[in-house]
Order: C-alpha cells, then sequence, then structure tokens
C-alpha cells in the first residue's frame, strides 16, 4: 500500500491544477500575510482556495468553480450566503449609517430578541466576537465570585485568549499557542469531557474555582460530543458548589434549537455566551445570563469606589454596531419561527444517513457524527473506535488523511471544514444528494491512491 506521503502527491498535482489561480493569489498572501491567511482554520495544504462570491449553500472560486458550502461562515450563515432578510436590512441600515459612537434603539431590540429566546437570561452585553464573550464571561464569573481559577474541557474550543487557549488539542496538557504566561495557565484546570467525577475532584483540589465552561454541542464543533446527561448533572453539581456554569454556545446558540443547546437539552447556565448566527453572518458576539452576575458591567451613581474597583470594565468600538445589530435583529426574527433551525437539521439527517451508507457499501473503515445541523466524518485509523481514545478523533480529522479528503472534495465540487462541518438551512435536498454521490467518488480517488484502510 502507498504512504499517505506518498499518495497525496499526485492528488495535490491536480488540486493545484484545478485551483491554479488560488495558488497563486496564495503565494501573494504569504508575502504580506503571516502564513498567507488571516484565520488558522483557513490554512490548507498546499494551499487554501479563494473564494469571490456566494449565494444561498453555494460559492465560487476565483477559477469560477462552483462549490456547495458546509463552511457556511465559520457556522454563522444558518440562513444561507446573502439571505434576503439579512441583505435588506443591512443595506437599509448602511444608508442611515454604519457607526454612531452613540446608543441606538436597534442595540436595544436586538438584546430583546435574544432575552426571548432564552428564559434564563435576563440580560445582554454585546461583543464583537466569541472569543471576546467567552473572556468577558470569565471576567464577570471572576468578579462575582472572588475566585480565579477555570476548569474547561479536553478539546473544547472557546476562542484565542490566553485564558482558555488550553487543552484544546492533542496533547490536552499544554496550551495551544506560544505566548501564553505561565501564570495564566495554572489558572485554567482541564477535566475529560463528560467526567462528572473528573470536575467533582477538581473542585475538591481547588475550592478557588469560579467557573466551569463548556461547548455545548460539544468538544470543537461536536467532534467530541456531549452528554445531555452529563451537562444536567453537571449543572446540578456546580449550583450546590456555588461555581458559575458557563454554556459556551458560540456554534451551537440558535442552531441546535431556535434556543440553543440549552433549550434542546433542558439546560438553566448561569451565563451563555453567543457570536456567529447571533449576528446573521456580520462580526458580533454576546454574554447573557442571570441580572446579579451581569450586574457586575453595571454603573451605580454615587459609588466612586464600585465604579473604579468592584465592577468590571468593558469597551470595544464596534459593540453591538448598527450595521451587525441590523443584520443580527433580521436573521433571530427567523430563528424566532423555529423553521431555519429545522430545516438544517432535517437536511443534515439526510446527509449524515447518506455518508453513513457509502461507507458501510464500501466497506470503508469509520464513521458519520453529528447533532443537530452539524456533522462530522471520521475516517478510522486500524483499530480506532467511536469509544477510544479522543485524541484519536483529532489525529484523523486534522492530519493528511483529513486534509487528502477535503482536496478530493473540492475537486468534486463540495466545500468541507476539516472532515465535516455545518448544514445551513439553505441546503436542499438536492444539494444533499449531490455531496453523498461527491463523498462516494472522494472516497474512489483516496482509494486508488491506496490511502484508506478496509474495515
Amino acid at each position: 500500500m502507498a504512504t499517505v506521503k506518498g499518495a497525496a502527491t499526485a492528488l495535490e498535482a491536480e488540486f493545484a491544477r484545478h485551483f491554479q489561480r488560488s495558488a497563486e493569489r496564495y503565494q501573494r498572501a504569504t508575502r504580506v500575510l503571516p502564513a498567507g491567511v488571516t484565520h488558522d482554520s483557513r490554512h490548507a495544504t498546499p494551499f487554501p482556495i479563494y473564494v469571490e462570491r456566494a449565494q444561498g449553500a453555494r460559492k465560487w472560486t476565483i477559477e469560477g468553480h462552483e462549490l456547495i458550502d458546509y463552511w457556511m461562515g465559520h457556522g454563522a450563515l444558518l440562513l444561507g450566503h446573502n439571505a434576503s432578510t439579512v441583505v435588506e436590512a443591512v443595506q437599509a441600515q448602511l444608508a442611515r449609517g454604519t457607526h454612531y459612537g452613540a446608543s441606538h434603539e436597534l442595540e436595544v431590540e436586538w438584546a430583546e430578541a435574544v432575552c426571548r429566546l432564552h428564559p434564563g437570561v435576563e440580560r445582554v452585553r454585546f461583543t464583537n466576537s466569541g472569543t471576546e464573550a467567552t473572556l468577558m464571561a470569565l471576567r464577570l464569573a471572576r468578579a462575582f465570585t472572588g475566585r480565579p481559577r477555570v476548569i474547561k474541557f479536553q478539546g473544547h474550543f472557546h476562542g484565542w485568549h490566553d485564558y482558555l487557549a488550553y487543552g484544546v488539542t492533542p496533547p490536552f496538557d499544554a496550551p495551544n499557542s506560544a505566548g501564553i504566561p505561565a501564570e495564566t495557565l495554572r489558572t485554567v484546570l482541564v477535566a475529560p469531557p463528560n467526567d462528572l467525577a473528573a470536575v467533582r475532584a477538581l473542585l475538591d483540589q481547588h475550592p478557588d474555582v469560579a467557573a466551569v465552561i463548556v461547548e455545548g454541542g460539544g468538544g470543537s464543533n461536536n467532534l467530541v460530543p456531549n452528554d445531555p446527561a452529563f451537562l444536567r448533572a453537571l449543572q446540578a453539581l456546580l449550583q450546590e458548589r456555588g461555581v458559575v456554569f458557563i454554556l459556551d454556545e458560540v456554534i451551537s446558540g440558535f442552531r441546535y434549537a431556535p434556543g440553543g443547546a440549552q433549550e434542546r437539552w433542558g439546560l438553566r447556565p448561569d451565563l451563555t455566551t453567543w457570536a456567529k448566527i447571533l449576528a446573521g453572518g456580520l462580526p458580533g458576539g454576546a454574554v447573557g445570563g442571570r441580572a446579579d452576575i451581569m450586574e457586575y458591567l453595571d454603573y451605580r451613581e454615587d459609588d466612586a469606589r464600585w465604579n473604579r474597583h468592584g465592577r468590571i470594565g468593558h469597551q470595544g468600538t464596534f459593540n453591538a454596531n448598527p450595521l451587525s445589530a441590523a443584520a443580527g435583529i433580521a436573521c433571530l426574527r427567523e430563528v424566532a419561527t423555529g423553521q431555519p433551525t429545522a430545516r438544517a437539521e432535517a437536511r443534515a439527517v439526510e446527509l449524515r444517513a447518506g455518508l453513513a451508507e457509502v461507507l458501510e457499501r464500501r466497506g470503508i473503515a469509520g464513521w458519520i457524527e453529528g447533532t443537530a445541523s452539524v456533522f462530522h466524518i471520521i475516517l478510522a485509523a486500524p483499530g480506532m473506535r467511536p469509544d477510544g481514545p479522543i485524541a484519536q478523533r483529532f489525529q484523523q480529522t486534522r492530519g493528511p488523511l483529513a486534509a487528502a479528503l477535503r482536496q478530493a472534495m473540492l475537486l468534486e465540487g463540495v466545500d468541507l471544514m476539516h472532515t465535516g462541518a455545518l448544514v445551513s438551512a439553505a441546503h436542499t435536498p438536492g444539494d444533499i444528494a449531490f455531496t453523498v454521490e461527491a463523498f462516494d467518488r472522494a472516497l474512489t480517488r483516496l482509494e486508488r491512491a491506496g490511502m484508506l484502510p478496509l474495515q
């Protein structure tokens, strides 16, 4: 059998010919952009594709190749590219102004829309991204409890700031970036996913834990799925211990249900973080939750000491800017009907079933996973099992075989995020059928190269 490295050579050569203009743009980009990209997830072997336009569930590369898209704006586009309601709202607001440097009615309406969809959310504060939202949630929890530490879970991603860029990918006992002070890392405790006993032990050992944060959809966008029973038990444990429960719904928010993973699984977190779908495809994030925690953002008249030393500070030039607010309101108005979330999930159910059937029919080792409108394709290494070490999942969905699968799928007209991604309400049954057929053809490419182990 050919080695993965050797087998990938011919596939890469065909990929380079097919996306020649993208290769040229990438070489130009490397001269002015570190790594040639502006987001680590867009780094790709041998180079990223370049897109010039998108509509609905599709996008077109600068070479003119049409692709069915499963990145969906890194998960921000539940309604699909250029949803008419969002476009019209943004165009109308653009004529009125992009940034007032003042409060405006849309920010209030946007916050009210979030609260209506989440019964446990009493107040909301907007940020510009999910990373900023989780950073603020930690600061709120620390101010509220007076404690410094936080517990997170192996494989869970909460943005790139210092406090949580730890234990995201194997090895889980290391940060995911250089430049993070050791003193900061000592405030972060990492637990195995779905392990209540491990959390309890950490709480027993460290009475100075302020909060536990967990991805609503499971580690790395459901690559490591959450057990809903674990989440409910975790919530009860944290209530008992007086520890703030932070549910990171940056990806799962509005996707797992109109009220997110917390609606789907009957949770009532103390704090929730959102981004992506929240802003309808424009930049935007938020933190919301219990009023007694959120009040640490409040000013108090005639209390200079509180205003300087008691509350938490928060700025952000583009927080709840009118364009993002207009897009977010338009998107959440659609979300509130329940229809976009239901349509996206229905298509994802069809897609997961179709992909699984292909693997089974061809006798290829692996499986398909996902919840709501999320899916992952795991092409298994020899001896790999669904209940095996989670590090294997990362190795198989981030390594050479995963890169080869994405190249093969792009050649067949489908763009995956790593080996899976997100279905939108704009995807049609026809798109799903095409994707399943493309997957079948892509596997043929990989099999001919000797890259796939059989069951």
